[in-house]
């Protein structure tokens, strides 16, 4: 009997399994909500009982899949599969996710970083072409990253490597969740490309709706920010412009720096398309090493919310 695989996307708000075939072919899929009252201690048993669950409805047994991998936020002891911390999960404490889950489902587990499964599924199903070689940005609440190298992801000596979204862009900048100033999720991200809208249009003096909405005291949202550049609107056009120069400026430092085949571009923002890719990739080629700009191509992301599910089941495979 074929072995199948198991991945599983640890969310803040909702946690998504699939079951694959070891060639990668998402069979079943389903989600549950995160609940992380009680300090987060329910999610675990809950994860447990979900796969036990659905392994008796499809009449499975723990005998016939070769792993589980599982992507969650938060710092992970790669060599014990512990988080150490993940605080949208309310986890302000080591949690050994890899000893209770196999314990709860007599599956062998593999833990990794949520951006970095998501490197490994676009890598393996997406936009990576299976390529050897992919970085891999998500813009979406922040900034995230995964690197990549020879199929396999790349952690670095204390397991940050592929922590794009805290490259320092402009020392002067805004004010970071990590301490810093200036790093590229606070202007890349979802609520970044809102803060720079903000500021742009207190200092813009022109017709525009995208003022006139912020003037008026409007939610905004990236996605209406880009809609509005697409419309030609002047002060949206301009925050998109410097937007997509820093994420061009930032892309350049990736491609130098590791030259891999494709570099990838997922998350929320990147909803906004060949739009984005076209002015990123205008200031990519503007500030990239020439020998680069011929061998690292920029691509959007193509798998959306599968990516994280289809890219844990790779681990089974990579370990």
């Amino acid at each position: 009997m074929d072995k199948k695989l198991i991945g599983i996307d640890l969310g803040g708000t909702t946690t998504k399994f699939a079951i694959l075939t070891l060639a990668g072919e998402v069979q079943q899929r389903w989600s549950i909500q995160t609940d992380v009252l009680n300090d987060g201690n329910n999610i675990i048993p809950n994860i447990i009982e979900t796969i036990n669950h659905h392994l008796k409805m499809y009449q499975m047994s723990p005998e016939q899949f070769l792993g589980i991998g599982i992507g969650t936020p938060g710092s992970v002891d790669y060599s014990t599969g512990t988080v150490e911390s993940a605080f949208n999960l309310n986890w302000d404490r080591p949690i050994a996710i890899r000893q209770e889950i196999e314990a709860g489902t007599g599956i062998k587990v593999i833990v990794e970083n949520d951006a970095n499964v998501a490197a490994l599924g676009e890598r393996w199903k997406g936009a990576g072409d299976n390529a050897l070689d992919v970085a891999f940005v998500t813009l979406g609440t922040g900034v995230g990253g995964g690197i990549v190298q020879g199929g396999h992801i790349v952690h670095g000596h204390g397991g940050s490597a592929g922590e794009i979204g805290h490259m320092t862009l402009d020392p002067a900048g805004y004010q970071c969740t990590c301490g810093k100033k200036g790093c590229l999720e606070t202007v890349a991200s979802a609520t970044g490309v809102v803060r720079v809208a903000r500021d742009a249009a207190q200092e813009y003096a022109g017709d525009s709706q995208l003022k006139a909405k912020l003037d008026d005291g409007q939610d905004i949202t990236s996605k209406d920010i880009f809609d509005l550049a697409k419309q030609d609107d002047p002060l949206a056009l301009r925050v998109v412009d410097y937007v997509c120069n820093q994420l061009g400026l930032a892309l350049s430092v990736v491609g130098v720096t590791l030259n891999p085949e494709y570099i990838i571009i997922g998350g929320g923002v990147s909803n906004a398309g060949d739009f984005l890719l076209e002015k990123v990739d205008t200031a990519y080629q503007k500030y990239v090493f020439p020998a680069v700009s011929k061998t690292t191509t920029l691509k959007l992301a193509t798998l959306g919310n599968e990516a994280g599910v289809i890219g844990a089941a790779s681990l089974v495979l990579d370990n």
